[in-house]
């Protein structure tokens, strides 16, 4: 599996959800957002990770601090460039094999 099919299984589930799915993969200057979804009210940026062997590790440990604040450089260009004044979170979503781990709010602003 590649990085894309990880975010297109992420996006299925996140619709399962209720959630809608607003934007994939949008880029910014130093960075880009895997998947930019809305629940209920709240915008949410979602990191995707993913692997099948662990031969680099676990996806999750993948995620750190410098990976968040690139995230949230992205999150408010994304923001301003559609002028949505209102509180978002960043949630990272880890697929390992067939089993999908969503942690909401490592970042909620």
């Amino acid at each position: 599996m590649k990085g894309g099919d990880y975010e297109e299984r992420v996006a299925i589930y996140l619709t399962g959800l209720g959630w809608e799915v607003l934007e994939r993969n949008f880029r910014c200057r130093g960075g880009e957002i895997d998947i930019v979804a809305r629940d209920g009210r709240v915008i949410v940026f979602v990191e995707v990770k993913g692997g099948k062997n662990f031969d680099f590790g676990d996806p999750a440990e993948r995620f750190n601090a410098r990976k968040l604040g690139r995230i949230l450089r992205c999150a408010y260009s994304f923001m301003e460039k559609r002028n949505i004044r209102s509180h978002f979170r960043v949630d990272l979503i880890i697929v390992r094999g067939e089993e999908i781990e969503h942690i909401r709010n490592v970042g909620f602003y």
